[in-house]
């Protein structure tokens, strides 16, 4: 049905209308069309600066199913070689072949996208390939990909445009360097690789391809796992250098250029040369190493590409500014704070209206243009300010999932919150949705689960004298019979004494830990306390009953190491 077709509602032309087709704005048009709303979505797949093409879903739904290939493929590996402690022949060789996992990726990838398209259809949510601009109070402009324009209008305003990768802005990114989303469609092995970023994905990336055999160096830029308990990062990382991942500290990325040439071929075979790269560490000197392939692993947020060239995107002026002419916020003088705004200053409208590029591009997003609202967000990052009901401060405007500032970027919780909202909206429900003790998992070789507070976040809010924290490694059964890393899998359950010891942060570190947090979660969401962790029965020989009869504290640790004991 063509979304210009069929009666208007009231004033407007959509109950609905999402910009961006991420997981948590999917969810919340087809809970509202559920409810006999009429819902438009518009989200522009645009392709990657290398033209890969991505599905529909936002790129945390696609990216975390091929997570979870990439990660099995892995442990496939691992697999293998135990395999022979339990007594299976092999009577030829086993190898792996790039070529075919990219191929079943990538079938998969797209089998996922035309279900996606056909369950939206069937639940009368209307899908458009397009760019959308809001100009006006209830009202978007849309650009199809053929160029064609006009304006819709709707009682409701979701932005759920998810996140991209970007680009560090050095000589040689774009022309040499792929990103998370180039990588599954890379028509050769990566070989020899370096993964800048030392973020969950550059993690997970680096155990993928070093499961297959390659050679990787991962470049902690800026720093380890910013954000996650520092603890268990550093176990993680142990685990990866104990296994052959090699880290590079305290450096930054400057340069990348190719040293050997290679006959013109499609975007994503460009890397198939050997690439020379600078890198420059924090007392001035530079090192430059050769690789095969150089991946970066940073995101942006707010992205939704309009119909241009995708090699040099523009980088338009965030949704909110301020104004450097007259640094006014509502009529006030501006606080030293990181929120832009559009204030009444004429000349910050006319730089959105004209669409201008911005001079500092490292501060803006590259995503939706507002030319008529004041629209606040946050200057580093470009994530959207929302209040409890994921309401911007304009009130038929909403923001879920990864644009969100100062929530979680999990796709779990974009869709629960993205179904809320609707229920909210259109079914006359009012839960709201709870951004705290949201479950989050990293596919790294050894998986990592965790949910609530770090140890730093639990010390800083409730006191460390408050605070318990109750600790074990553990070996699983199955890791006996090959003889695997003994002191590697690791659970930590924090806990707050005053409240009978009130759980408020879990932890695992160990095969399928996401499964394994999954039920604890719920018990968390209920007031679990380490005394009824205790009396819960262990279920033998599985590896969750270790949580069941942990006795060890971090004080008694710390204890013992002071005595020499340890």
């Amino acid at each position: 049905m063509d979304p210009t077709t069929g009666p208007l509602l009231g004033f407007y032309d959509y109950d609905l209308l999402v910009i961006g087709g991420g997981s948590g704005g999917l969810a919340a048009a087809k809970v509202a069309a559920g409810l006999r709303k009429k819902v438009l979505i518009l989200d522009l797949m645009a392709p990657s600066a290398r033209g890969i093409k991505r599905g529909l879903g936002g790129s945390s739904f696609n990216a975390d199913s091929i997570r979870k290939y990439l990660q099995q493929t892995s442990l496939l590996g691992i697999a293998i070689n135990d395999s022979q402690m339990y007594g299976w022949k092999f009577k030829e060789e086993v190898s792996h072949g790039w070529s075919d996992l990219v191929q079943a990726v990538q079938e998969q990838v797209k089998s996922s996208t035309v279900e996606l398209k056909r369950e939206l259809k069937s639940c009368g949510v209307i899908y458009l390939n397009a760019w959308g601009v809001i100009v006006g109070p209830h009202t978007v402009e849309v650009t199809e990909t053929n160029g064609r324009k006009r304006c819709l209008t709707a009682e409701t305003l979701l932005i759920a445009t998810g996140d991209r990768p970007q680009y560090l802005g050095i000589p040689g990114d774009k022309e040499y360097c792929l990103t998370s989303e180039d990588l599954p469609s890379l028509h050769h092995p990566p070989g020899r690789t370096l993964v800048v970023g030392g973020s969950a994905e550059g993690l997970e990336w680096a155990g993928f391809l070093f499961g297959l055999g390659m050679s990787v160096t991962v470049m902690l830029q800026p720093d380890l796992l910013p954000g996650f308990d520092c603890k268990m990062a550093e176990k993680i990382e142990n685990h990866m250098i104990v296994g052959g991942v090699n880290f590079l500290y305290h450096c930054s990325l400057t340069k990348v250029k190719q040293t050997e040439d290679v006959i013109s071929a499609p975007p994503q075979h460009l890397s198939k040369g050997r690439l020379q790269v600078t890198v420059m560490y924090k007392d001035g000197q530079t090192k430059h190493e050769d690789f095969d392939t150089v991946c970066h692993l940073f995101f942006l947020f707010l992205q939704h590409y309009p119909h241009q060239d995708q090699q040099q995107p523009h980088i338009y002026i965030c949704v909110a500014v301020v104004c450097r002419c007259c640094s006014l916020l509502e009529g006030k003088h501006a606080p030293a704070t990181s929120v832009w705004s559009v204030s009444g200053c004429s000349a910050a409208k006319s730089m959105l209206h004209f669409s201008g590029c911005c001079s500092e591009p490292r501060f803006c997003a590259q995503q939706l243009l507002f030319n008529c609202c004041m629209f606040l967000c946050v200057r580093s990052t470009g994530r959207i300010l929302v209040n409890e009901r994921d309401q911007t401060n304009i009130d038929y405007i909403y923001a879920v999932g990864s644009v969100q500032h100062g929530h979680p970027a999990t796709t779990g919780l974009s869709v629960h919150a993205g179904r809320l909202l609707a229920r909210r909206l259109y079914g006359g429900e009012s839960i709201l949705c709870d951004y705290t003790n949201v479950p989050t998992v990293m596919l790294t070789p050894l998986e990592y689960a965790a949910c609530g507070l770090t140890e730093e976040k639990a010390n800083l809010t409730f006191g460390e004298n408050s605070i318990e924290v109750y600790h074990s490694f553990y070996w699983p059964m199955e890791w006996t019979l090959p003889s695997r890393h003994k002191n590697s899998c690791y659970v930590k359950v924090i806990c707050h004494i005053p409240e009978q010891e009130r759980v408020v942060g879990l932890h695992i570190m160990g095969p399928n830990a996401g499964d394994v947090l999954q039920g604890f979660v719920t018990a968390m969401k209920c007031g679990l306390t380490k005394q009824q962790l205790d009396a819960t029965v262990g279920i033998h020989p599985g590896s969750a009953q270790v949580l069941t009869s942990l006795n060890q504290t971090r004080r008694m640790t710390d204890a013992l190491m002071l005595r020499g004991n340890c």
